[in-house]
């Protein structure tokens, strides 16, 4: 069975996002938009995606936009997202294993397919280490 993948992008991030989709047979993605490269606001979509996986706890997402910033500022608004944004594999991984991340967050403007693909290996294959990294995810609120 694939994993099942959340993935959305803004404007920036829709190259990037669609060679991520193309890239991967490991995983099965559910594209939440945008579908082109014509602007639009990037809170619509890590909304979107954010909304969705704060109602299950058993799913994942990715988000892309140019800098990543916005995307990650936007979900980290919802209770039970975690979005974390990760410039190479050895962030991708901490956030995994350090701050029980759900949703990878990447720049679309400065991250080429490549060292995209390490991230989201690393992140999907990385797990959350517990022990005293709970107390530390139980103060955020």
């Amino acid at each position: 069975m694939k994993n099942k993948i959340l993935i959305a992008s803004d404007h920036a991030g829709f190259v990037l996002k669609k060679e991520i989709i193309s890239s991967f047979d490991d995983f099965s993605f559910e594209d939440l938009g945008t579908n082109s490269e014509e602007s639009v606001d990037y809170p619509d979509y890590a909304n979107l995606l954010a909304s969705k996986i704060n109602k299950s706890n058993n799913i994942n997402g990715i988000l892309i936009c140019g800098s990543g910033i916005g995307m990650a500022i936007a979900a980290n608004r919802y209770k039970n997202v975690r979005a974390g944004l990760a410039f190479n594999s050895d962030i991708a991984k901490l956030m995994r294993e350090h701050n029980n991340a759900n949703v990878l967050v990447l720049p679309g403007r400065f991250m080429d397919i490549h060292e995209a693909k390490k991230c989201i290996n690393i992140f999907f294959s990385s797990n959350f280490e517990g022990g005293r990294h709970n107390k530390r995810l139980k103060k955020i609120v």
